[in-house]
């Protein structure tokens, strides 16, 4: 006789892997960052990130970056995503594995080439620091950005172009009112998958030689020094930050689905 597992038996392991390196990491960062140096309960922590003109700095300069880094993705992933699309499944199929054939190869390996093509381009990586990080998180982040769009627009029904070709709407018309808003959940997961690491990837700065911190790198300035309360701190607004875009990029993709039912 064959013993059948249960759902809640299957659940086990994953509840354990769930407890101890999520659940409880969480409860120590936030236990550090809601306590001062003698245990005892404190706000002083976000007060002094907030107070700080280089803490609310690297934040700033860490938005503006990923936002920059997110959109010069999104700007180069659709066409390519659309393209590929296009271009049939098999030959879609072989064509996708170039972009992410890259992936496969040591992290580090890729930034060390990146930095030397960029050195015989520029010749002195220090005189361009933000176009350097820029081009080594649009390096990084742009496989990303094509897979969620590509597997959106590959999955499109085809009877929504055709009954928008047969309504006389031209190819223009098409994209705009058919194919890019069928293509928003793509887009948003994309957007989601890039945004947030593109805030916290300081490997980038530090391979190519920007001195100039990110919210990844002052955590692990914090974090290697033994101060583990400010570090929690931006841990924590970090984490406030990825919740609240998640719920918008959720909220966006809800909307989305139920416009589409409206319309179709």
């Amino acid at each position: 006789m064959k013993y059948r597992f249960s759902r809640k038996q299957l659940a086990i392991p994953y509840a354990i892997f769930m407890i101890l390196f999520v659940i409880l990491p969480l409860l120590v960062v936030i236990f550090y960052a809601f306590t001062n140096g003698d245990g005892k309960p404190s706000i002083a922590n976000f007060l002094h990130f907030f107070a700080s003109p280089k803490t609310v700095g690297t934040l700033l300069y860490s938005i503006v970056t990923a936002l920059i880094t997110t959109g010069i993705c999104l700007l180069i992933a659709y066409p390519t995503a659309y393209v590929l699309a296009k271009t049939g499944m098999r030959s879609g199929d072989a064509l996708l594995m170039l972009f992410v054939l890259p992936m496969w190869i040591n992290f580090t390996l890729r930034i060390t080439a990146l930095k030397e093509i960029l050195t015989l381009i520029e010749g002195n990586l220090a005189q361009h620091p933000f176009f350097n990080t820029i081009a080594g998180m649009v390096y990084d982040f742009l496989p990303f950005m094509i897979l969620p769009i590509y597997n959106c627009l590959t999955k499109l029904d085809n009877s929504y172009i055709e009954a928008a070709r047969d309504l006389g709407a031209s190819g223009r018309h098409v994209f705009r009112r058919v194919i890019l808003p069928l293509s928003i959940p793509g887009i948003v997961s994309g957007v989601t998958m890039v945004l947030l690491p593109a805030m916290t990837n300081y490997v980038v700065l530090d391979m190519v030689y920007n001195s100039t911190y990110i919210m990844g790198s002052l955590i692990g300035s914090y974090f290697s020094s033994y101060d583990w309360h400010n570090g929690s701190v931006i841990s924590i607004i970090l984490l406030i930050i990825i919740g609240i875009s998640t719920v918008i990029s959720n909220r966006l993709t809800q909307d989305e689905e139920k416009q589409k039912a409206v319309n179709f």
